[in-house]
């Protein structure tokens, strides 16, 4: 199988930047997604550990890939409430 590709595109030149750009957008998925899985808080894979890890998250790093002048501030009726439950 292997071989029969490179045989292909050793035939047919046209095809090589082709099989180089789509071998490059499948990389880059793959590395989208292993990045998201292991740093992103919303992304879970064990639920019986802490079912809930977006109560733990730290409000002034930025969970996004790309943010623009976030600026966080609680609300404190929130933070009110949340004293109250606990």
């Amino acid at each position: 199988m292997n071989s029969k590709f490179f045989q292909i595109l050793k035939s047919k030149k046209e095809l090589i930047p082709l099989a180089g750009i789509l071998s490059f957008a499948a990389l880059g998925a793959l590395s989208f997604s292993v990045y998201s899985l292991f740093s992103k808080s919303d992304v879970i894979i064990n639920k019986s550990g802490n079912p809930e890890p977006w109560q733990t998250i730290d409000p002034t790093k930025p969970q996004k890939l790309l943010t623009v002048q976030q600026k966080w501030k609680p609300i404190e009726e929130l933070e009110n409430v949340k004293k109250l439950t606990k």
